[in-house]
């Protein structure tokens, strides 16, 4: 039952977002083409308006952003409890002392394996998908297509760049559209720090715990013992990863600007 459930929130999470997302006052976007497009658009406005508050054209595209990731955390967290509970079924014939045929175990920890790097991956996407709740203009930011030809769009990014380049001191008023950016960016990767923090404690917490049960487990238990060990080793490998990205993104949270203005710089339209 967890793994067909599993499966079902799996492709729910492709499926679901854009068509819950969609049918929010201001409804959704054909495809991200649409959304794009009415990025651009919205994001030239914004900058020329010289107001901190967004355009009504903006603020549709925010709105629909923070529904469509709202749906897809819930799904995401959804998903990672039922991972995590399978994985547990497919654990305990494994710590639990009576016979087992080496067939059986070796299906159960493959298949718990399988279920520990699926609940992993269910973590990362919940914690990218309230980044996206908590600072959407910094997320939006990304889809910008700052290598198009447009002429008007290309006259924009060419003063966000400057801008940026001398930010803070920016020469006369900053722009309340460029403080907002540069807020909503910091604000958007400090997110991810105080969440991949919680991710190290969690990490430690399961690495310990497994090395103290093991350390009560009975010598001629082999394959209890065998099996905490891996528990114990899995997640204390997974935890150099993860405070790299941390460091990674905490280096953007002190220098916001610098990082825009790479992107921006970059042509591309992605971070």
């Amino acid at each position: 039952m967890p793994g067909v459930l599993a499966a079902a929130l799996g492709a729910a999470f492709v499926v679901a977002p854009g068509v819950l997302a969609g049918r929010t006052p201001g409804g959704g976007y054909s495809d991200e083409e649409a959304l794009i497009t009415g990025m651009r658009t919205s994001f030239i406005e914004y900058w020329s308006s010289g107001d901190r508050g967004y355009p009504a054209g903006l603020e549709r595209i925010v709105d629909y952003w923070i529904d469509y990731h709202i749906v897809k955390a819930v799904i995401a967290a959804l998903l990672l409890a039922v991972l995590i509970l399978l994985g547990a079924r497919l654990l305990r014939p494994l710590v639990t002392p009576g016979h087992l045929s080496p067939g059986r175990g070796a299906v159960l920890a493959s298949s718990a394996a399988l279920a520990a790097t699926a609940a992993f991956t269910s973590a990362v996407l919940v914690m990218v998908n309230i980044q996206d709740v908590v600072a959407p203009f910094g997320s939006l930011i990304s889809l910008l297509p700052v290598g198009t030809s447009d002429t008007q769009f290309a006259d924009t990014v060419g003063q966000v760049r400057q801008r940026l380049a001398a930010y803070p001191h920016t020469g006369g008023r900053t722009p309340p559209a460029l403080q907002t950016m540069v807020s909503n960016f910091a604000l958007y990767h400090a997110t991810l720090v105080a969440l991949l923090a919680i991710l190290t404690v969690v990490l430690i917490a399961m690495s310990i715990t497994s090395w103290k049960r093991r350390a009560r487990t009975a010598p001629s238990e082999r394959r209890i013992r065998r099996t905490l060990a891996v528990a114990g080793v899995l997640p204390a490998l997974l935890l150099p990863l993860v405070i790299l990205v941390a460091l990674a993104n905490l280096t953007t949270v002190m220098h916001p600007a610098a990082a825009l203005l790479a992107f921006f710089n970059s042509g591309a339209g992605g971070l």
